[in-house]
């Protein structure tokens, strides 16, 4: 009975993983593709070009999923700490 608690638990903190890390890594994703292709076209081989427009992005993200994301975490955090006198058994 504790095992199959535990081994959800995992499952779901990687859940909650991936969905609390959406909202930083998509946008990060979608500019670097789009400025790295506007690089090669354009030959602009800067490095550094790419850091502001990724912050920005990523920044704008997080204010607008920040509730979401940080109400995610809560519900888990909350229903974990419910779990643990089920894990002892």
């Amino acid at each position: 009975m504790g095992e199959d608690i535990l081994y959800d638990s995992v499952a779901r903190a990687l859940w909650v993983l991936v969905l609390a890390s959406l909202p930083a890594l998509v946008p990060a994703l979608v500019i670097g593709l789009v400025i790295g292709l506007l690089q090669a076209a354009t030959s602009i081989q800067e490095a550094t070009l790419t850091f502001v427009p990724k912050l920005i992005g990523v920044f704008l993200l997080l204010m607008l999923f920040g509730g979401i994301t940080g109400g995610l975490l809560m519900d888990f955090t909350r229903d974990m700490a419910a779990a643990i006198p089920l894990m002892a058994r």
